[in-house]
This record gives structure tokens, sequence and C-alpha cells, in this order.
């Protein structure tokens, strides 16, 4: 996969307070959770991949260490989500397409379809999401016009204050790695099991690629 022109933005500045603090460092298969999702992210083809910290931030960079990403502070990351986006944004390259809001507590976003997502924004001028049995999911990707309204956003507030009575487009999948975030133990056990489920099937069907396995 690749995404000439675009830049991806992980937000992973909040403390994590209904996990009980550090919830992006917790294990997930192992591995940070945060670095599941960057990995992910970084292995999409984007131009660059900024990861916007706050609380904990020197032990996410450390978590990240060796993956193609670059952190970014923001500094009035208590004031909410926007200050994320804001610091995120602030950070991009002024020549990118545009950029795909990525959330650090969704190790299991669908990053296959960020090429589809990329041209659906072109088309409707502004924004695209994926949507699951009617439910708008992540990332988001917007075009570099619709950047400015996510500068002006305020409070615990993400960008959907930006989507209203926008030019949005939907890509209907089935995916529903769009829709798992995490923000306890409960739905952490949940996408670990999701997870494994995943890793077996994609190994399963690399030997079924090699000829190790016979197909189905």
């Amino acid at each position: 996969m690749a995404l000439p022109g675009w830049c991806a933005v992980i937000l992973a500045a909040g403390a994590g307070r209904r996990f009980g603090g550090g919830k992006l460092l917790a294990p997930l298969d192992g591995v940070p959770m945060i670095r599941r999702t960057a990995e992910a992210v970084a292995a999409a083809g984007f131009d660059e991949v900024l990861v916007v910290v706050g609380e904990h931030g020197r032990s996410i960079g450390d978590s990240l260490a060796g993956l193609d990403c670059h952190l970014v502070e923001a500094a009035d990351w208590q004031q909410g989500i926007s200050a994320s986006i804001r610091a995120g944004v602030a950070s991009l390259p002024d020549e990118s397409e545009g950029a795909f809001l990525f959330l650090g507590d969704m190790p299991l976003v669908p990053v296959a379809l960020c090429g589809e997502l990329a041209r659906l924004a072109q088309r409707s001028g502004y924004a695209a999401r994926p949507r699951v049995d009617g439910k708008p999911g992540h990332p988001v990707c917007f075009v570099r016009s619709a950047l400015p309204d996510l500068m002006q956003l305020s409070g615990d507030r993400g960008a959907g204050d930006a989507l209203k009575d926008r030019a949005l487009a939907y890509l209907d999948t089935d995916d529903s790695g769009a829709l798992v975030d995490i923000d306890d133990a409960a739905s952490l056990a949940l996408a670990e099991r999701a997870w494994n489920s995943r890793a077996t099937s994609a190994t399963t069907d690399s030997a079924i690629s090699r000829g190790a396995l016979p197909k189905p």
C-alpha cells in the first residue's frame, strides 16, 4: 500500500483515566497497545506518521523506538482531545494532501481501507470515514482544505464537530476494527482475543499462499 502525499496523526496524549491510567502502554499480546496501533499505521504507506503525546509522552516514545514515526508534544493536552488534534494538524507538512486521524487505543483499525478513504475524501471535497452497520468508525480522512476547521476545535470534543453539516463520505465495511476502542480491562481482553484471531488467520493465509497448507 502507498499513500503518497498523505499523513497520519495518531492521537496518544490522554491519561487514560477510565482505564486506570497508562492505557496506551498496556500490553496487547505482549506489546504496548500504542505500538500495535503505530505499527499498523506505519505499514500503511503514509508520507509521514505523527504521534501526538502528552501524559506518559516519554514512555510512549520509548515504546515506539525503531518505528518510522515522529512524536509531537501537545503541551495543552489536558484541555481535551481537541488540543491533541490541533497539535498534530499544526505539525503537518505544508505540501500534504491531507491527514488521517487515528486513535491510539484502536489497534485493530482497518488501515487497508485508507486508500479508498483518501479517494472518497477527495471526491467529497472534505472528509471520509468507514461505517460498520450504520455506525461511523475510524480512521477519519480529511483533505487539505478541511484542516483549518480542525484547528478551530476546542474542549474535549473530537473531529466529529468539524464533520457537522459537511460533505462527508462513508465507506461501508464489515471490519469491526473500525469501531473497537479500548477503554477498560474488559475491552482490552476482547481486543486481545480479536487480535489473536486475526494473527492466526493471517498465519494460515500465508501458509496457504506458500503452498505449506492446502487451499480450503
